[in-house]
């Protein structure tokens, strides 16, 4: 067994100064060592996207990422984007288009989405059933996955304009 490393990443906007085995996985390192269980563990192949997270602004499976990479990076956890009593207007619309149901994907699911609209912000259905391809769901059909998406694309757009949608 390597001797751990020292390294630190901010999550969340939080700074974290942690040791890593080297060959640690930053889905781990959220999960074990910080507590952030919103990223699941589906697979361990980067095959289900149940882990995605944002690394730098870019939506990753923390599954395909070693938690030494991250050193020096910013990482967004779902936990990191709404509160109970202040959603993100994707969570919001996952509940109110019925876009989850065991809810075991929903947040890499979520995250996967929120990358998709910050680089297409109005995004078509295909763009959408694009995006979202590196993340399964065994329980939806994907129907109302891609509903809340648009959803949340047209409240966002109606936001920018000052408009309620």
């Amino acid at each position: 067994m390597s001797d751990p490393v020292a390294i630190s990443v901010t999550v969340n906007g939080q700074l974290e100064h942690v040791r890593v085995e080297p060959r640690q996985l930053l889905v781990y390192l959220l999960r074990d060592h910080l507590g952030l269980t919103g990223s699941h563990v589906g697979c361990d192949t980067s095959n289900c996207g149940a882990c995605t997270v944002h690394l730098d602004g870019v939506s990753c499976k923390s599954c395909t990422v070693l938690a030494v990479q991250a050193d020096g990076a910013e990482v967004t956890t779902i936990e990191g984007i709404g509160s109970e009593g202040d959603l993100h207007p994707l969570q919001e619309a996952f509940w109110a288009e019925h876009g989850l149901q065991c809810g075991f994907c929903t947040p890499g699911m979520i995250m996967a989405a929120a990358g998709l609209l910050e680089r297409t912000p109005n995004p078509t259905e295909e763009e959408i059933r694009h995006g979202l391809e590196g993340n399964l769901c065994r329980c939806t059909g994907y129907h109302n996955i891609v509903k809340a998406v648009q959803s949340a694309a047209a409240e966002q757009i109606a936001g920018a304009a000052g408009v309620s949608a």
